[in-house]
C-alpha cells in the first residue's frame, strides 16, 4: 500500500467520471467542514502492556528450546519470510499457537478474503482467552476497508486507530475533504508493521494485510519481505507497541464509530455489491464478457481465490530454519506525528525508542574473535537489566517520550549506567531513516538497497555522494514507472535520477510483469500463482531493504525517502548476519540482472538497459509505460513537492 495519501486519492479522485463536479463539491464541503467538529475530546483510554512473562507460554518455550538445541550465542532467531506463502502462514501460525496475547500494529487492513481467513483466526483466539490489541492507522478506513473496524466489537479484542480522520467513512472522497481541512496533521501517517504472539514471536516488514501483499489480486501483487523474529528482540518491538498503543493519538474504535454506525455501511455496501453484480449478469447475458471469468474448473476467480486462502495450511514452526543473531529495533517515536491541534514545534524530542547510534556503530563493528563470547554474554545480561529498568513510554505523560529506550537483544558494548531517567549516555538518531543514514556512513564495501518509493533528500544524496567518495558500490533497486502502485512518486525520483547517476550509484528500476525469475528470485507469486486461476498479474516491489557489506540487514516498513524520515512514523530490525546477509543478497542480484532494467546516462540522455535474457530492447523513455501515464506524470510532476511524495 503506498503511503502518499493526498496525490494518491487526488489521482484516484481525477481518474473517476465527474470528475471537476467532484471537485466542485469538495471545495463546497470545505467551508462547512471548517466549522466542523473535530475529534472526539476526553477520550478513556485504559492503559495496557505486552505479556511480561513470554517463557511461560508455548512459543517462548519452542524459542527457548530452539535457541539450547542450536547452542546459539545470542538470544534472538531470525527467518526471512520472502513468499507470500511463507508470510501468510507465518501469521497464520503465530494466530494458532497463541496462548496469552496478539499484538497487532498496521498500516492498511484491506476487507478481503486474505484478510478475513486472518481476522477471523484472530477472533477465535479472542473466544479461547487470548487477548488482542489491534492498532491500525486510520487513513484507509474507508468503505469496504472500514468493516474491520467490526472486530472492535469482539470480545476479548481491543482496537484503536492511530491519528484518525474526521468524516464520513462511506467512501475515500470525504477523506480528501478532511485532508484539506487539516492538511498537517493528517499527512502525517503511522507507517509500522507489526505481528506479535505471546511478546515471544513477531513479524516486521514491509507488508501490510490484504490479497496484494499474500499474491491473492487478479489486478496486481506486491513483492514483499518480512522477517519473523524469536526470543529477545521481540520484548523490544513489544515495547514499540506499547508506546503507540498507549498514546494519546489511538482512539478506541468505540469513540469514533458505533456498531450500528458499523452495520448500516456494511448493508451499503451489500447492497451496492448486489447490484454491480446483476449489472455484470445481465452484460454476460448480452454476450459481453464478465470481469471476472470462471476458471477451468468452472468457479470464478473469486471464489478460487477464497479456497486457496482456505486451504492454506498454518506453518510448522518446528520446521523453521532460525539464524540467531545480534540485532536491535530501530523505531521511531509515536509523537513525531503530534496530537490534534499540536505543532511538532512544540512537542518533546522525537528520537526513537530503539537503538542509539552507539548501538548502531557496535553492531556494525565486526567481531574481533570467536573468543568473545564470554564477554558477549556478560554484555547481553548486562543489556537486559538495562532494558528491563527503561520506563514505558505512557499516553498522558508526553515528556517521558524522550526517555532513550530498547538496545536490541544486548550485543552492543556496554553504554555505561543508565542516568535517572533510564538514559544512554549517547543521544539517539532522529528517525528510523536517519539511521540508516548512519549505517551508510559506516558502509566500505557495499551497498544494497530496495526501496519502492525513493525520494531521496538533500541527507539522502550527501551520505550517497559520501559512500561513493570512499569507494563504496551503491546499487539500488526500486519500481519502475510501470511498477509503481504510486506513479507520482515516481516524479520526485525521477528529478533524483541524473544526479544519482552522476555520482556513480547503480539504479535499477523493477519490470512491471511478473516474470518467472522475478517469482523465483524474490519469492512472488500473481493472480493466485499456480492455484489454478486464469491470467497473469502486474508486479508491484514493495519490500524495504538495506544491506551494508554483506553483514548488516535492515528489514522494515521504511522507504528511503523524505516522507518515511521526516512525517511518517516507521519500524525496523537491525541485524548483524552475514548469513541473512546472503540468502537476501543472492536473489536480489539475480533479479536486479533479469528482472529488472538498468538506467545509465549517456550523451543522449538517459537509457534503461533491457534485463537480461528478457529479448526487449533497450529503451530511452520509461519502459512499459504508457504515453497517457507519461504524460500526466509530466503535467503533475512539477506540482508535487518531494515532502508530500
Amino acid at each position: 500500500m503506498p503511503h502518499q495519501p493526498f496525490f494518491s486519492l487526488l489521482l484516484t479522485s481525477l481518474a473517476r467520471r465527474s470528475q471537476w463536479a467532484l471537485a466542485l463539491t469538495a471545495l463546497v464541503a470545505l467551508v462547512g467542514l471548517m466549522g466542523c467538529a473535530g475529534l472526539p475530546k476526553d477520550v478513556d483510554r485504559p492503559i495496557s502492556t505486552a505479556f511480561q512473562n513470554p517463557g511461560d507460554t508455548a512459543l517462548g518455550q519452542w524459542v527457548q528450546a530452539r535457541r539450547t538445541a542450536q547452542q546459539a550465542l545470542h538470544p534472538s532467531g531470525f527467518m526471512l519470510l520472502s513468499g507470500p506463502q511463507a508470510a501468510y502462514s507465518s501469521r497464520l501460525a503465530l494466530v494458532e499457537a497463541a496462548q496469552k496475547t496478539l499484538d497487532l500494529q498496521y498500516y492498511a487492513i484491506h476487507a478481503d478474503a486474505s484478510s478475513e481467513r486472518l481476522l477471523l483466526s484472530v477472533a477465535d483466539a479472542a473466544r479461547r482467552g487470548v487477548r488482542v490489541r489491534l492498532l491500525l492507522d486510520d487513513f484507509h478506513s474507508t468503505g469496504r476497508d472500514a468493516l474491520v473496524m467490526r472486530l472492535a466489537f469482539v470480545p476479548n479484542v481491543e482496537m484503536r486507530m492511530f491519528n484518525p480522520l474526521s468524516g464520513a467513512r462511506g467512501s475515500p472522497a470525504g477523506r480528501v475533504f478532511s485532508l484539506l481541512s487539516d492538511f498537517s496533521r493528517t499527512q502525517q501517517r503511522m507507517h509500522n508493521k507489526l505481528f506479535i504472539a505471546d511478546n515471544a514471536v513477531g513479524i516486521t516488514g514491509g507488508r501490510n494485510l490484504g490479497n496484494a501483499y499474500f499474491g491473492n489480486s487478479d489486478s496486481g501483487n506486491f513483492v514483499d519481505l518480512d522477517v519473523l523474529a524469536a526470543g529477545g528482540i521481540v520484548q523490544d518491538l513489544s515495547r514499540s507497541f506499547d508506546s503507540y498503543w498507549n498514546n494519546e493519538r489511538a482512539y478506541p474504535v468505540q469513540s469514533l464509530i458505533t456498531r450500528e454506525e458499523l452495520e448500516r455501511l456494511r448493508d451499503s455496501i451489500r447492497a451496492a455489491e448486489a447490484t454491480q453484480q446483476q449489472r455484470v449478469e445481465s452484460a454476460g447475458a448480452t454476450g459481453v464478457a464478465p470481469e471476472t471469468p470462471p476458471t477451468p474448473s468452472g468457479r470464478s476467480a473469486t471464489d478460487t481465490r477464497r479456497a486457496h486462502i482456505w486451504n492454506q495450511e498454518p506453518m510448522d514452526l518446528r520446521q523453521a530454519p532460525l539464524v540467531w543473531a545480534p540485532a536491535a529495533v530501530l523505531v521511531d517515536r509515536p509523537a513525531k506525528i503530534p496530537p490534534d491541534g499540536t505543532s511538532t514545534a512544540t512537542l518533546p524530542d522525537q528520537n526513537p525508542h530503539g537503538a542509539t547510534p552507539a548501538t548502531i556503530a557496535a553492531l556494525a563493528r565486526p567481531r574481533a574473535s570467536a573468543t568473545a563470547a564470554a564477554t558477549a554474554t556478560a554484555m547481553e545480561a548486562s543489556a537486559d537489566t538495562l532494558i528491563a529498568n527503561q520506563p514505558v513510554a505512557l499516553p498522558r505523560a508526553l515528556p517521558a517520550e524522550s526517555t532513550s529506550a530498547t538496545l536490541g537483544d544486548g550485543n552492543a558494548p556496554p553504554l555505561g549506567p543508565p542516568s535517572p531517567r533510564g538514559e544512554t549516555s549517547e543521544a539517539q538518531s532522529d528517525t528510523v531513516v536517519d539511521g540508516l543514514l548512519q549505517l551508510i556512513g559506516l558502509a566500505r564495501r557495499d551497498l544494497l538497497i530496495i526501496s519502492p518509493y525513493f525520494v531521496p533528500g538533500p541527507d539522502m544524496n550527501r551520505a550517497f555522494a559520501s559512500a561513493r567518495a570512499r569507494g563504496v558500490r551503491v546499487r539500488v533497486l526500486t519500481n519502475s514507472l510501470a511498477s509503481n502502485d504510486a506513479p507520482i512518486a515516481h516524479a520526485g525520483y525521477a528529478r533524483h535520477r541524473p544526479t544519482l547517476l552522476a555520482m556513480g550509484v547503480e539504479l535499477y528500476e523493477m519490470r512491471s510483469e511478473l516474470t518467472s525469475v522475478l517469482r523465483g528470485a524474490l519469492g512472488a507469486t500473481g493472480s493466485m500463482g499456480a492455484t489454478g486461476a486464469s491470467g497473469s498479474s502486474r508486479a508491484m516491489l514493495h519490500t524495504k531493504l538495506l544491506i551494508v557489506d554483506g553483514r548488516l540487514l535492515v528489514i522494515g516498513s521504511m522507504n528511503l525517502d523524505i516522507r518515511s524520515q521526516r512525517q511518517n512514523t516507521e519500524v525496523a530490525l537491525l541485524i548483524r548476519s552475514a548469513e541473512l546477509s546472503r540468502r537476501a543478497t543472492v536473489p536480489i542480484e539475480t533479479a536486479l540482472q533479469d528482472a529488472a532494467w538498468q538506467v545509465q546516462q549517456t550523451d543522449r540522455g538517459l537509457v534503461w538497459r533491457a534485463p537480461q535474457g528478457s529479448g526487449l530492447p533497450h529503451a530511452t523513455t520509461e519502459p512499459d509505460a504508457s504515453l497517457p501515464l507519461r504524460l500526466l506524470l509530466q503535467l503533475l510532476g512539477p506540482l508535487a513537492p518531494d515532502h508530500l511524495l
